[in-house]
């Protein structure tokens, strides 16, 4: 006999569950909702504009020496046009600014601008001030198991990336 079909709340209810049950979906969700209160916080631009959340995904990509747009694209599985985008954004706000690359008359570099640079500063102060917060409400011991557990993770994951093996 075939099982029914779970209706709507049933669903729900095993989505949430398995949702919960995921460390990693755990970890997005944190750092999506953090994003969020640090861009609430963060300072706009004389003209009104913000940095956005598509915004801050080019960020940990782009070098102080500079990045091709492709590069970028390639690193965000999104279009060169939808980064272009975002860069020309970032450029009318004065946090990137785009050079020649040297490597390749035809080609062009994002990099970050003086002002971007001290805003990049100013974001992790401000995130900085986030995290005490998040200290205080979980308190001291289980914020130094966090941070120390995601150490970890990040030099796991970064030595298998430089190891070129996948990340897990």
């Amino acid at each position: 006999m075939a099982k029914a079909k779970p209706t709507t709340e049933e669903y729900r209810a095993q989505l949430e569950e398995a949702k919960l049950a995921s460390t990693a979906q755990l970890l997005f969700v944190c750092a999506r909702r953090v994003n969020e209160r640090a861009l609430a916080r963060a300072p706009r631009a004389p003209d009104g504009r913000a940095v956005r959340q598509a915004h801050t995904a080019l960020f940990p990509h782009v070098t102080l020496e500079g990045v091709r747009i492709t590069e970028l694209a390639a690193k965000l599985g999104v279009s060169k046009q939808a980064v272009g985008q975002l860069v020309d954004e970032l450029v009318a706000m004065g946090m990137f600014e785009r050079l020649d690359d040297p490597t390749d008359a035809r080609a062009k570099l994002v990099r970050w601008t003086a002002k971007g640079r001290r805003g990049l500063l100013q974001g992790l102060g401000l995130l900085r001030e986030l995290e005490s917060e998040l200290e205080v409400a979980l308190g001291a011991r289980a914020w130094k198991g966090l941070r120390e557990g995601l150490l970890a993770l990040h030099a796991h994951l970064d030595a298998r990336e430089k190891e070129g093996a996948p990340t897990s």
